[in-house]
């Protein structure tokens, strides 16, 4: 890196190479990228041109891989897997990122000033299928009417049309959704329940998302993105996002944008049936929120819990998901690393007042830990 980077110029690239370092092990591509772009002054100028909140490492990886993905980015297409590229990381991967800002600096800041990474992971259903099963066992309700907030593109609203399976350690797996016909997204799961995966307890009676930015996945430049937020190397995830993507083009979704999500719940709750189940599902959603805007959240789900029967389905970290209870009322993790532990999600819901802890999964759906709600 030379010397004469600006302390912002600096803070740019040591933001890079904590990201490449810490988040990237998975992906070398990434891995390498980080670091040419931490030694790249153009490329530390780009971020450091993004509002303070757009300073992101995955953001810029996103937006890159955009541009790849687009056909915009000839040089960097033959590193990336996604686009059919070969290529091991080498010395030639920074001449090749140079090539790309130099012609497409206009569209990558327009993304790092006005996008969102939205992975939309539709593997989370792992997770969301116990949820919703839970959440029908304690109301005694079995039409759900869901609202996913931060929705992004909606397909997590499709979960029921999915071909779901868990594995045991026994051996047994346990077929959920829809039966696998070669078209349907594909969801294949560890189930680390004390319990067999619950059958279909529950059905969905309305679907509808609201977002700040939300994608439609019939657009090819939107569904460009939600692709680009993957990780390059990754052809499971980048077929099961295709293949919900053409699903949810089908299904009676409905997705709202609102600049101020928040004071969208309660029109939703006004329009709904009556007998339906309200359920708000929110997914690695809350870490975007401010502190003021997740305490109006949560005091805005607790006063309509009481005048609707409103359920809220939160996945995310420990401190966002369940913010008043302490570690040592958590149930354990099963044993995996440090590292993995850090990203684990736990699954609450949160319903008249209370908060219950469901259980616990892999960020991406990769296993599920569950548990009876308390």
């Amino acid at each position: 890196m030379p010397d004469l980077l600006t302390p912002d110029l600096a803070a740019m690239a040591e933001l890079l190479r904590r990201f490449g370092r810490d988040a990237c092990r998975l992906e070398p591509l990434y891995v390498a990228l980080c670091e040419v772009a931490a030694a790249s002054e153009r490329a530390c100028a780009l971020m450091a041109e993004a509002p303070a909140e757009q300073r992101k490492a995955n953001l810029l990886l996103a937006a890159l891989h955009e541009r790849v993905l687009a056909g915009a980015a000839p040089e960097l297409a033959a590193y990336y897997p996604s686009a059919g590229g070969m290529r091991a990381p080498d010395a030639e991967l920074a001449d090749a990122l140079g090539a790309c800002l130099s012609r497409e600096w206009p569209a990558l800041l327009q993304r790092l000033q006005h996008s969102a990474t939205q992975t939309n992971e539709v593997a989370r259903g792992a997770a969301l299928w116990p949820a919703l099963a839970d959440v029908a066992a304690l109301t005694g309700r079995r039409d759900l009417a869901l609202l996913d907030f931060g929705c992004s593109a909606g397909l997590n609203l499709g979960l029921d049309q999915y071909a779901l399976r868990y594995r045991t350690d026994d051996g047994l797996t346990h077929a959920r959704g829809e039966p696998a016909d070669g078209h349907r997204a594909e969801i294949e799961a560890r189930w680390l329940g004390a319990t067999p995966p619950p059958g279909r307890a529950w059905r969905i009676a309305s679907r509808h998302g609201i977002d700040p930015a939300p994608l439609d996945p019939a657009r090819a430049p939107d569904l460009r993105w939600l692709q680009a937020c993957l990780w390059p190397h990754d052809a499971t995830r980048r077929e099961r996002l295709a293949r919900a993507a053409a699903q949810c083009r089908d299904l009676p979704i409905a997705i709202a944008q609102a600049s101020d999500c928040i004071a969208a719940i309660e029109p939703w709750l006004a329009g709904l049936p009556a007998g339906v189940q309200p359920v708000m599902l929110t997914s690695w959603v809350l870490y975007y929120l401010s502190a003021p805007e997740l305490a109006r959240l949560r005091a805005t789900v607790d006063r309509l819990a009481v005048s609707h029967p409103l359920a809220w389905v939160c996945g995310d970290l420990p401190a966002l998901s369940a913010p008043t209870l302490a570690p040592a009322d958590l149930p354990p993790l099963p044993a995996m690393t440090a590292e993995d532990a850090a990203s684990a999600t736990l699954w609450a819901l949160r319903w008249a007042g209370q908060t219950r802890v469901l259980g616990w999964s892999h960020p991406h759906g990769r296993w599920v830990a569950w548990g009876a709600p308390g």
